[in-house]
């Protein structure tokens, strides 16, 4: 999936700045960050001490023959153990809680993202995509920012340290040892280059795997009905194979680079030995310092072994933080202005004055459209399939913001106000009803969490939702199920209109509220709506003859444009659009109910 923003294009960051961006987020956490490094470098220090302490025990102790300096080399080595070993405690916990905490801030600071961007981003985004960002990206970021970076912070100190020490101990055999220090930085920098764009790749397949269970699992029904299961299968088994086809080649490029770093490691100990060996018996090293350089030299591998383990995780990591930074960076369509005040409405008043939009690159859904509902009427809107109903409604509440033109509540501008005011103000059942996996109590009072049960239980009678609730074993408190499974079409749509009646709203939307219930039902339901409708201005998407003649107002699209507008008696007589679907949909609807 590609997220889009409405933002300007831009270069895309290099790698560097977009690890420099990660570790930014130490920054609170860096009293946490700073007890571990320091540890850190006390460990460095105690692996400088080591090697000197073995050297002396060999020199003065063994060869002395003398078992009280052996013996106090032996519990100077025990002492530094274990001073390494509280150390190493504190050094664990301190990077982990600092990591940690960044994964927290990080998926807080997506969750927050996604629940505010603009409705054009969801119509794009893919939630298996977003699940995969939130989690596995995230956790790989986590890891750079803990193990990953203090092991090559760490494997770099103690080479800097051990290379110092061996210089001063004997130069020409340091310079040995250090002159393979290039040649595993040339090809750790050469497998990077490889390595960095196929990581992003799997990322991109992994979320795309993640996607495909999730619209397997959410379409269960669906793939059943239609005997699809086969076909699912084979299409993610195509997305399984491509991931692994994918993972497969990376394993073999780490399973290539490994030994390579391992071979220009040990070749250089292995020369190491052999002219300290010779040095030894021709007398100018003692055995001591030979074994002291081969136990720093020891030192100085194991960083380089972890540096061929680390690099590709954080080579992975870079792209995992791509994928993060580009939904936080991504910049919302609609927008709320800095200068922004609380929407004041108190009539219901709503005019749309030239409205223009369109979705994206594609062809205008609405074509400089005008018209004014006077406060608590009901308005009807109608049309063919596509011809913008829909888009009218999303505007109101700012799911998206007009190409041109605007729209007036109350005489005030929606863009000059604050979202939260404005949609407060809006009561909405959309046409594809969601409910939450909760309770109904929790679903009703979603938009109002602190309202009374007795408002509760209001709202839902209003809705003619009441006596079916109360007929469940657990009344309010039965659980729903996943996206309301539990309950019928009918009773989801009647539990979503409670939700949105239970907020008191000024302005009022039902968005094919009635689709999902019977005749009977509906009667109960628009008998119920006649009340609560009174005092609220309110725009209703008609599929039923009795709606458009009961509606104050009714708005007649084809394809973008308000054609016609008025009441049923008058479009009756002068548009003969409306008289073809009057005659041809709502009429054969109404018999059919």
């Amino acid at each position: 999936m590609k997220i889009s923003s409405s933002s300007p294009a831009s270069r895309s960051p290099s790698q560097v700045q977009t690890l420099l961006r990660c570790f930014g987020y130490l920054r609170p956490h860096w009293k946490a960050t700073a007890g571990a490094y320091g540890m850190m470098v006390l460990i460095d220090l105690i692996n400088m001490i080591n090697p000197q302490i073995i050297r002396w025990a060999i020199d003065h102790g063994i060869r002395a023959s003398s078992s009280s300096l052996l013996t106090l080399s032996v519990i100077g080595l025990l002492g530094l153990v274990i001073l390494k070993g509280v150390m190493t405690y504190f050094e664990g916990r301190w990077t982990e809680v600092a990591s940690q905490s960044v994964a927290y801030d990080l998926r807080n600071e997506l969750q927050r993202k996604i629940t505010l961007l603009s409705f054009s981003f969801h119509d794009q985004a893919e939630a298996g995509d977003l699940l995969s960002r939130a989690i596995q990206d995230v956790e790989r970021i986590r890891f750079l920012t803990g193990r990953a970076t203090f092991r090559v912070v760490e494997g770099a100190l103690l080479m800097l340290l051990t290379a110092a020490v061996l210089l001063s101990m004997n130069p020409r055999l340091a310079l040995m040892a250090v002159l393979i220090i290039p040649l595993l930085a040339v090809q750790s920098i050469r497998f990077g280059r490889v390595f960095r764009p196929l990581s992003m790749q799997i990322q991109k397949q992994l979320a795309a795997l993640t996607t495909r269970v999730e619209q397997n699992l959410r379409g269960a029904r669906v793939i059943k009905t239609f005997a699809q299961e086969d076909a699912e299968i084979d299409r993610f088994e195509a997305e399984n194979r491509r991931w692994f086809d994918l993972s497969a080649r990376s394993a073999r490029l780490q399973a290539w680079n490994m030994p390579l770093l391992h071979l220009i490691a040990n070749l250089g100990s292995v020369a190491i030995l052999a002219y300290g060996g010779t040095l030894v018996i021709e007398g100018s090293l003692s055995l001591g310092e030979l074994v002291a350089f081969t136990t720093y030299m020891a030192q100085l591998v194991a960083p380089v072994r972890f540096l061929g383990m680390i690099l590709p995780a954080i080579t992975m990591a870079a792209a995992s933080a791509e994928r993060v930074f580009e939904i936080l960076d991504t910049v919302p369509d609609v927008r709320e202005m800095p200068d922004a005040a609380p929407l004041r409405l108190t009539r219901g008043h709503v005019r749309f004055e030239n409205v223009s939009f369109s979705y994206g690159r594609r062809d205008e859904a609405l074509k400089d459209i005008s018209f004014e509902v006077q406060p608590n009427q009901v308005v009807a809107l109608l049309g063919p399939t596509g011809s913008g109903k829909t888009t009218v409604v999303n505007l109101i509440p700012r799911f998206y913001d007009p190409s041109s033109g605007r729209i007036l509540l109350d005489g005030q501008d929606i863009r000059t106000v604050t979202i939260a005011s404005l949609r407060g103000q809006i009561g909405m059942v959309l046409q594809d009803t969601t409910l939450f996996a909760a309770s109904i109590r929790e679903n009703i009072a979603f938009g109002r969490p602190d309202a009374s049960q007795e408002q509760i239980e209001a709202a839902a009678h209003a809705a003619q939702a009441d006596e079916f609730i109360r007929r469940m074993a657990n009344g309010y408190d039965t659980e729903v199920g996943e996206r309301g499974v539990t309950l019928s079409g009918g009773q989801k749509q009647r539990v979503a209109i409670a939700r949105a009646l239970l907020t008191d709203p000024r302005i009022l939307i039902l968005d094919d509220a009635t689709s999902s219930v019977d005749a009977e039902t509906e009667h109960l339901i628009q008998l119920a709506l006649q009340r609560v409708m009174e005092g609220r201005t309110t725009f209703v998407i008609a599929h039923r003859f009795s709606t458009v003649q009961r509606a104050d107002l009714i708005l007649l699209l084809e394809r973008g444009r308000l054609v016609a507008q008025g009441r049923h008696e008058d479009l009756l007589r002068t548009s003969a659009l409306y008289q073809r679907i009057v005659r041809e949909q709502l009429l054969p609807a109404e018999r059919k109910a």
